[in-house]
C-alpha cells in the first residue's frame, strides 16, 4: 500500500456503505481530496465531518473529479447512479461486486459514453482496508493505461493486483477465490460436525485442522501444473482407484457420528465417475475439474 500525500488525486467514490466508507477514509488519511455520494444522503454524511466533500447528486459527483470509483450494492444500482452522468473523459473504476459478464458488458458501456474502464474485485473486508499488514489487495482488470495512471492511488487502501485487459478478468478472479474458499469452509463444517457429539473439544481440534489444510495447499500448485501438461498421472502419490476406494469409509463414517454427507458427497460422486468414465485409475482428482467444465 501506498501513501501519496505528497501528490494527491482527487477522487469520487459512489456508495458509502461498510466498504465504500473504508475506501473513502483510507484515502483521506493519505491526503487525497475525496468527494463522495451515497442514494440514502445520511449515511455520507459521517465522512463530510471527516474531510470529505458531498455531492447532491451521483451527477454532480461524477462532475467533481476526473477518478471515479463505484462500491454500490450491485451492477443494476451502478447503472442507476450513472444513468445520466456525462462520462466523457472520466475514468471510473468499478469495484462493486459482479460477475465476469457484467464487467465485460460495464466495459463496453463505459467506453460508449467516453470513459475509461477498470473493473474490481475486492478481496478483503472492510476493516482490512487502510492497513498495511491486513493482506487486503484488489483485482483490476480493463484498461491497462487508466490502471498504470491511477496505480499509486488505488494502492492506498489495499494492495492491487492486474489481471489482463479484458475487463472480466478481476471478477473472475475474485469468485474463483472466493469459490474454493467456500468449498474449504464446507469442509471444515463437515469436519467439525462429525466430532460435534463426541468427548473431542474443538478447540483442541482446530489446530490440527488449520495445519492439514495448511498442509494440503500446495495440491492447488501440483492441479496448475497437471492442467497445463494435461498428464495428470505424473508425480501421483495417491491415485483415483485409491481414493475412490476409501469413499465408503468417509460415507459410513458421517452416518455413524449422525452428520448429513450434503456438504462432501458431490464432490466424491464426481470422483466416482471419473474413475468411471475412462482409465483415468493411475491420475490424481484433477481429471473431476474435467467433469465440470464437459459440455
Amino acid at each position: 500500500m501506498t501513501d501519496n500525500a505528497s501528490s494527491p488525486t482527487p477522487v469520487t467514490l459512489l456508495g458509502t456503505g461498510a466498504m465504500g466508507s473504508a475506501l473513502a477514509r483510507a484515502w483521506l488519511a493519505a491526503g487525497h481530496p475525496v468527494t463522495v455520494w451515497n442514494r440514502t444522503p445520511a449515511r455520507a454524511e459521517a465522512l463530510a465531518g471527516e474531510g470529505a466533500a458531498v455531492a447532491a447528486s451521483a451527477d454532480a459527483a461524477v462532475a467533481a473529479n476526473r477518478l471515479v470509483v463505484a462500491c454500490l450494492l450491485d451492477d443494476d444500482s451502478l447503472g442507476e447512479a450513472l444513468a445520466t452522468a456525462d462520462l466523457g473523459g472520466r475514468d471510473l473504476v468499478n469495484l462493486t461486486t459482479g460477475t465476469p459478464g457484467q464487467g465485460r458488458a460495464r466495459a463496453a458501456w463505459a467506453e460508449a459514453r467516453g470513459a475509461r474502464f477498470v473493473d474490481g474485485g475486492i478481496m478483503a473486508v472492510p476493516p482490512m482496508i487502510g492497513s498495511p499488514d491486513s493482506g487486503a489487495f484488489v483485482f483490476y482488470s480493463g484498461s491497462a493505461a487508466l490502471f498504470e495512471e491511477h496505480r499509486d492511488v488505488l494502492a492506498v487502501p489495499a494492495g492491487t493486483a492486474y489481471v489482463g485487459a479484458d475487463a472480466g478478468f478481476a471478477a473472475l478472479h475474485d469468485v474463483a477465490l472466493l469459490s474454493a474458499m467456500y468449498g474449504m469452509f464446507g469442509g471444515i463444517a463437515h469436519a467439525f460436525a462429525l466430532i460435534r457429539r463426541e468427548d473431542i473439544a474443538p478447540t483442541d481440534f482446530a489446530p490440527l485442522l488449520v495445519s492439514w489444510l495448511t498442509a494440503m495447499a500446495p495440491a492447488a500448485l501440483e492441479s496448475a501444473g497437471k492442467l497445463e501438461s494435461g498428464d495428470y498421472t505424473r508425480d501421483v502419490v495417491s491415485n483415483l482407484a485409491m481414493q475412490v476406494a476409501g469413499i465408503p469409509t468417509f460415507l459410513r463414517t458421517a452416518d455413524e457420528q449422525g452428520v448429513r454427507p450434503d456438504l462432501v458427497r458431490p464432490y466424491l460422486d464426481l470422483m466416482r465417475r471419473r474413475l468411471e468414465c475412462g482409465p483415468h485409475a493411475d491420475e490424481d482428482t484433477t481429471g473431476v475439474i474435467d467433469l465440470l467444465t464437459a459440455s
